[in-house]
Parts: structure tokens; C-alpha cells; sequence
């Protein structure tokens, strides 16, 4: 099954066994959700659901992962069995949510999730049904112990796959962040050395849908110099990194690794080297 789904492939689903997921971000959204969403869709919270946000982002990030245990009692209260075919939307620019979710999904073994392409925009433009109000849905009784089973890798990881020129780190933010023109969110600018750029945008066309999987195949095939192996994705906070995974493996790529701190951990753990160094 191809991790990308069209707004007309959606519309030709049987509704058996299928879950919508609204992932969604930004001000009021779950007000949003309330006022419009895909019939059906249930809606899954960035901050709550897919991230576990702790003290210091300094360890982890701004959005590392829930727990396993964790994960699996939100798949239960939003109703997701292990024969569920899970499909999940956010905003066609919004912050990749629904990557995330994918990425999590997987993780969880699941062979059946499909994130929209194009997202909620997408599916107006389509026509697909729309609904007001809260859903109703039964729970399940969704259980998960163990690890995430997709590889993640870990700041001293990185590290020692940089100096050993072992992997090939790639930075999906913006060119400006990277290059540290500015920084929006994180407190310092700039990015993790001898990380390349590859902006996730990159994977898009003009109208915000992926590019095919032919095209992107090459785009990336010509950009790794034909070396697509020993990847290690990040972006600020190992959300969007998640977009360039999906990306990849639409291309028909083995899905590589994430690192879930990226900048937003890497950044502060290397200012607290710096102030140590000057002590």
C-alpha cells in the first residue's frame, strides 16, 4: 500500500474497518475540528498525542515521543484496532502533523496508514463530506508494549555517525533556519554541522501535493549523489522530518532514520557544551 492516498482514492474507501484522523495545528484547533471536518474524522492532538512534552526541551526536544504505552491508550479512546486502515489529514501547510502520524502508525506496526495528500484543502476541493460537532465512535482496547520499531537515533548517535562520515544527515527546515538567517522558534540559528539541506517544501508542487514518486525517486537519487542509504532525517523538533520520511518512502526508499530532538535539542545541548567550554 502507498503511503500517500488521493482525496479520490478517499472517497472510494469502504467505510469498514477505516479511520479518519484530523491532525491538524495551530490556534483554536480543536474549535476548528469542531467547526468542519471530514465525516467521520477523529481528531488527533499534536501536543497531547503525538508528542510527550517534557521540562527541557534541551533533552528530547520540543516534541519527543510518547511512550508506547501512552500512544497505544490514544489509539484506544480514538477507536484504531490493528486491523484499522488509518488515513490522516492536517493542513496542506501546516506543520506536517499528519506525517508525524504516520510515522508513529508505522512505527506501531501498522501496514494500512495513508496520509491525505493535499490534506484538508484538498478534500474541499474534491468534495468530499464534511461535518459539524463531535463524532461518535466506540473505544477499543488497543494494547502496545516494547519499542518504537522504526529507527530513531539519538544525539550522541549523530554525532558519532558525523564524525565517522558514517551517515548522511539531512536538515528538511527551511534554507533561512538553516542557514541561520533567522530562527523562529528555537533559541539559537543556525544548523547542526555537516548536516545537509533539503527543505521538505522540495517535496511539493506548486498546488501543495506530492510530487510522484518517479520524481521524487530522482530528485533525491541526484541530490544523495545515488547514495540514498544511511539517512538521518531532523528537522526543528522531529515533526516535519517526518514529511521527508513519508517523501521517501512514497519514492520507494527504506524508510531511514528520524532524529526526534533535531535542532530544537541539538541547539541546546550544544550551547550548554559552549558555556561549559568557556568556564
Amino acid at each position: 500500500m502507498l503511503p500517500i492516498i488521493t482525496p479520490s482514492e478517499l472517497k472510494k474507501l469502504p467505510t469498514e474497518n477505516l479511520i479518519i484522523l484530523d491532525a491538524r495545528v495551530g490556534k483554536d484547533v480543536y474549535q476548528n475540528y469542531l467547526n468542519k471536518h471530514i465525516k467521520r474524522a477523529r481528531f488527533i492532538d499534536l501536543d497531547k498525542d503525538l508528542a510527550y512534552i517534557g521540562e527541557d526541551a534541551a533533552f528530547g526536544g520540543r516534541h519527543p515521543l510518547p511512550s508506547v504505552e501512552k500512544f497505544a491508550k490514544t489509539l484506544s479512546n480514538l477507536g484504531v484496532s490493528e486491523g484499522s486502515h488509518v488515513v490522516v489529514y492536517d493542513d496542506k501547510n501546516g506543520s506536517n502533523a499528519a506525517a508525524r502520524a504516520w510515522w508513529m502508525l508505522k512505527s506501531f506496526g501498522f501496514k494500512n496508514v495513508q496520509v491525505l495528500d493535499g490534506g484538508f484543502q484538498s478534500a474541499e476541493k474534491e468534495g468530499l463530506e464534511f461535518f459539524s460537532g463531535e463524532e461518535t465512535f466506540e473505544k477499543t482496547e488497543f494494547i502496545k508494549k516494547g519499542n518504537w520499531l522504526l529507527p530513531t537515533s539519538m544525539l550522541e548517535n549523530i554525532e558519532n555517525e558525523l564524525t565517522n562520515h558514517s551517515s548522511t544527515v539531512i536538515d528538511v527546515r527551511d534554507a533561512y533556519r538553516y542557514n541561520g538567517e533567522s530562527e523562529p522558534i528555537d533559541l539559537v540559528a543556525g544548523h547542526i554541522p555537516g548536516a545537509i539541506n533539503i527543505p521538505f517544501s522540495e517535496n511539493l508542487d506548486e498546488n501543495g501535493n506530492f510530487l510522484k514518486p518517479e520524481a521524487l525517486k530522482e530528485k533525491y537519487l541526484k541530490l544523495l549523489q545515488g547514495k540514498p542509504e544511511n539517512l538521518i532525517i531532523h528537522c526543528g523538533s522531529g515533526v516535519t522530518a517526518c514529511h521527508t520520511i513519508l517523501a521517501l518512502n512514497y519514492a520507494g526508499f527504506d524508510i531511514p532514520n528520524l532524529y526526534v530532538g533535531s535542532w530544537s535539542e541539538w541547539s541546546r545541548r550544544d550551547c550548554e557544551r559552549s558555556l561549559k567550554n568557556k568556564r
